[in-house]
């Protein structure tokens, strides 16, 4: 049995898609090497048959029984060596498949992790989803031709060496005509190569496509976008399929040269060879024999136009997947120390989140408040400091260990309910408890046949939008940090339920650090203190009924916010 390494597999030199497949090569470089062994151990068993056969005949010619009787043993054991050789071949050629394809998952994901918020940024979400729905696949195929493709090679080589040894003129034109024939396909793979590459591109676009209009269907069903929408994926569809067909018509090319170019070779290697066993140049078993290595050529050659046809795929892949590891994230963070229980400040605003209080913060546009709280948890840059040290020079993870930004675009992912709140896998049962009844989710979790072992769907599509809002906000008071910055989190919430949650976060929170970012009179209403921003300043702050009475931005805005 052949098990995939689990070792970490380093970082690849994502520079060009040529040293990332070479990177992929590498780091399996043992199994890729004892797979090519065996590739070659398998083809030049078959590549002897016909000469053994050859011999045999002569053998029978001869009426050598001995001799025929140790060219059958021969046959018998070249067949022996092939089922071995073969069936082993298939195994590593399936592992370097599986590691090969993995391992770029791996990378991929961990490369996306790292790049965190820039990743949807800079890529679209179909660019990445179509890296595992079709590059892998292409990455495993180059990885496993190579095997085929080096051993083919070799007996190639082998054959042409044969019939230079037999019969100089048949060598000769095995000699020439694998390389014209090689000429003759290189043609096609340029444009095959654009061709894949911008079908690659199409799809891409077209998943992007698609996962927009299923996260947004309940939008388009209320505002009857359905019929637009449909068109536009039609259109781009269309446009997918015929990308596809000039693919396949290059493809087709290529296929067909796999047969017409070994046939014409194959035909002129069984011609000058019965003419030569016709004026007594060569045996009767050397016929034999040549017009089994012409017969056997069909295969050799076939996995090497294949293989011209699987490297270009791969490269393809490969310049997606570099696409993807060459980006740098936007933000970075240095080696400082955060201290513990200190004012965090945005000092482009003035936004000052004091230590174990319930702030609020009310801005003019909702814009200004997601900017803000993406500055505070350093998901953009901003002249920030926690305790008077600038968050720029804290390492990433340090800063994702103090401060926690909450906001309604974070996803509820499949499995089980009790991991998908509880993350980290540490929270007790009463503090599971108490989040749930802190955010109002208690009443969900109730509502399910299996309570927290239930299993989640896909983006929580089995909650409605106030229940997954609830989730989330449960989810972030059991992580329990240092620092909390909830953006709208009652925005989806009936005012009764909303009531409730303004009345139970502060005593969820109490003694931390709790930023909300808000409109909501109730919430506002229960807050220690409430900052005012506009125009990207902090115009105001003191409780809600103190700013309501004297500055009218606030009261315009929260009164809106209201409405």
């Amino acid at each position: 049995m052949i098990s995939l390494p689990v070792a970490d597999p380093g970082t690849p030199d994502a520079r060009g898609p040529f040293r990332y497949l070479w990177w992929t090569a590498r780091v399996q470089g043992r199994m890729m090497l004892i797979g090519i062994g065996l590739a070659i151990v398998w083809w030049l068993g078959q590549a002897f048959v016909p000469a053994a056969l050859g011999k045999a005949i002569d053998a029978l010619a001869a009426d050598d029984t001995g001799r025929l009787a140790e060219w059958a043993g021969v046959v018998l054991g070249l067949g022996v060596i092939q089922a071995a050789a073969g069936v082993l071949r298939h195994r590593y050629a399936v592992f370097t498949w599986l590691s090969a394809a993995y391992r770029t998952v791996q990378v991929t994901t961990r490369q996306a992790t790292r790049l965190g918020a820039t990743l949807p940024k800079r890529l679209s979400t179909g660019e990445v989803v179509s890296v595992g729905n079709s590059d892998i696949a292409h990455i495993g195929n180059s990885m496993d031709i190579l095997l085929r493709g080096t051993g083919a090679f070799v007996a190639i080589v082998t054959v042409t060496v044969i019939l230079l040894s037999t019969s100089l003129p048949l060598g000769l034109i095995v000699l020439i005509g694998v390389p014209v024939m090689a000429a003759a396909v290189a043609p096609l793979l340029r444009p095959l190569h654009k061709r894949q590459h911008a079908q690659r591109d199409l799809q891409g676009d077209l998943a992007t496509r698609a996962s927009d209009i299923v996260a947004g269907l309940r939008v388009l069903r209320g505002i009857g976008g359905e019929a637009v929408f449909a068109a536009r994926y039609r259109e781009e569809s269309q446009r997918v399929r015929q990308a596809g067909v000039r693919v396949a018509s290059v493809e087709s090319a290529l296929e067909g040269a796999q047969i017409l170019l070994p046939g014409l070779l194959i035909a002129g290697v069984t011609w000058l060879g019965a003419h030569f066993a016709m004026e007594g140049q060569i045996t009767p078993g050397q016929l034999v024999a040549f017009y089994g290595y012409a017969m056997f050529l069909i295969g050799p050659l076939r996995t090497l136009t294949e293989a011209a046809d699987r490297l270009t795929k791969g490269h393809v892949a490969a310049r997606r997947i570099c696409r993807i590891l060459v980006l740098e994230p936007e933000i970075s963070g240095g080696t400082g120390t955060a201290p513990r229980n200190g004012v965090l400040l945005d000092g482009r605003s003035g936004v000052a989140v004091r230590p174990g209080r319930l702030t609020a913060l009310v801005t003019a546009t909702p814009e200004e408040a997601a900017e803000i709280a993406d500055r505070l948890g350093r998901y953009a840059p901003g002249e920030v400091t926690l305790g008077g040290v600038a968050l720029e020079t804290l390492p990433v993870a340090e800063v994702r260990r103090h401060i926690l930004v909450a906001d309604n675009a974070a996803m509820l992912f499949t499995g089980r309910l009790r991991d998908e709140l509880d993350v980290r896998g540490h929270a007790a049962d009463d503090d599971v408890a108490a989040a749930l009844h802190a955010a109002c989710a208690d009443d969900v979790v109730e509502a399910l046949p299996d309570g927290l072992e239930a299993r989640v769907a896909e983006s929580g599509r089995e909650f409605s939008g106030g229940q997954r809002q609830r989730l989330r906000l449960a989810r972030a008071l059991i992580a329990d940090p240092e620092i909390l910055v909830l953006v709208e989190p009652t925005s989806a919430v009936d005012a009764h339920t909303e009531a409730r949650i303004a009345d139970r976060l502060g005593k969820a929170r109490a003694g931390r650090t709790t930023l909300v970012c808000t409109t909501s009179p109730l919430v506002l209403d229960r807050a220690d203190l409430v900052l005012y921003v506009e125009d990207g300043k902090v115009r105001a702050e003191g409780s809600h009924r103190e700013l309501l009475r004297a500055e009218p931005g606030y009261a315009s805005t929260v009164i809106r916010g209201e409405g």
